[in-house]
């Protein structure tokens, strides 16, 4: 037991019920989903559900039954009755973070953006923070706040409403204080759209390719600077670092392990016995797929480049996409297409160098 993380929830009631009703075809909130998810994630010590309750009459008998204490906050004249949970809530959450030092995950069910500062409080207290809010209601600026964010309606045992397609995130708001992207960054977003055979300004779906690319990167990331062996465990925390809405069972797999083995057999990973059983330690191939498309680079560039010409790598990442159309740096963990042809020149495939005539670089085929 003493190794279970010890968790203390706080519901921001209002906020979840209302969030369901609304954009979720009038369901009805089932607190069961969210208790489910934190059993797997540790022992729940707190569970605490702050509300006007004359208006959730229905709702405190199931919360009830679930061992909720229901914090009333009644409607006051001339007063906020939202703002008053609030700040009830986050009062109680930083009192509990100096009075039970045993308390190691907080986990905070709202999508309002007015708890960002909260949870900044809390991880800055080293806390672990999970929020919990639903898909439609929840503000864009939350979920990277926490170190993991569960979308009610993707939890096990949440039924998705028939009139609903499920995708990726909601898409955000562009408000005034969000820039539009630089004209460069843009031609890049667009260059990439095409490259990925999808129309500008339509998002990736989570599909397994776009999750190789994912993994991919975030292993040479970790591979280059930071000392000993990549684990599961290690990646799966980074992963939820940079996208705390990060969830496997996203993707249609059961278990992180089941991912890993699946990316496997795609050559996307090497996997080998790591320090703990069940704990594989992860890394990228050495060679395999990465010396095929260094040799693939090499040819295009000398078919382009006869006689010797050198070929400006501007459009040259498209022409190796018609020689082979599965073609991705990202998935063989470089981030951009100028690294993954440093990285061939290193290699001895082509020779690279900057040319100020040009104003871009020139590559020409070795060997």
């Amino acid at each position: 037991m003493d190794q279970e993380d010890r968790i203390a929830l706080f519901l921001d009631y209002e906020n979840l019920a209302l969030g369901a009703r609304d954009h979720r075809g009038g369901a009805a909130f089932d607190f069961r989903p969210i208790a489910d998810a934190l059993a797997e994630r540790g022992r729940v010590v707190v569970r605490r559900a702050y509300a006007d309750w004359s208006y959730f009459d229905e709702d405190r008998r199931m919360l009830t039954r679930s061992h909720v204490e229901l914090i009333e906050i009644p409607q006051r004249m001339g007063a906020s009755r939202k703002n008053a949970a609030d700040i009830k809530m986050a009062v109680d959450a930083i009192e509990l973070a100096f009075e039970r030092d045993y308390i190691s995950t907080f986990v905070i069910c709202s999508g309002d953006s007015d708890f960002t500062p909260l949870v900044h409080k809390l991880r800055e207290l080293n806390k672990r923070v999970i929020g919990v809010g639903v898909e439609g209601s929840t503000s864009a600026l939350l979920p990277p706040a926490c170190d993991e964010f569960l979308y009610y309606d993707r939890l096990e045992g949440v039924d998705i409403p028939p009139t609903r397609s499920r995708r990726g995130r909601p898409a955000r708001q562009t408000g005034p204080d969000q820039r539009q992207p630089e004209p460069e960054q843009q031609r890049e977003q667009e260059q990439e759209a095409e490259a990925e055979g999808r129309s500008v300004g339509e998002e990736p779906g989570r599909d397994v390719d776009a999750l190789a690319v994912q993994v991919a990167q975030t292993v040479a990331g970790l591979q280059g600077s930071a000392s000993g062996e990549v684990t599961a465990s290690r990646l799966k925390r980074t992963l939820l670092r940079k996208d705390p809405t990060f969830s496997e069972s996203d993707y249609g797999f059961r278990t992180f392990g089941e991912l890993l083995r699946h990316l496997a057999e795609q050559h996307v990973i090497d996997l080998a016995e790591g320090p703990a059983k069940g704990d594989p330690e992860v890394s990228l191939p050495e060679h395999g797929d990465r010396e095929v498309a260094f040799g693939l680079l090499r040819g295009v560039v000398g078919d382009l480049g006869s006689a010797g010409n050198p070929v400006a790598l501007s459009g040259l990442k498209n022409q190796l996409r018609r020689a082979r159309p599965d073609f991705s740096e990202k998935k063989l963990g470089y981030r951009s297409f100028l690294q993954f042809c440093k990285a061939a020149a290193t290699s001895g495939a082509v020779d690279l160098r900057w040319s100020p005539e040009a104003d871009d670089y020139l590559l020409t085929a070795q060997g």
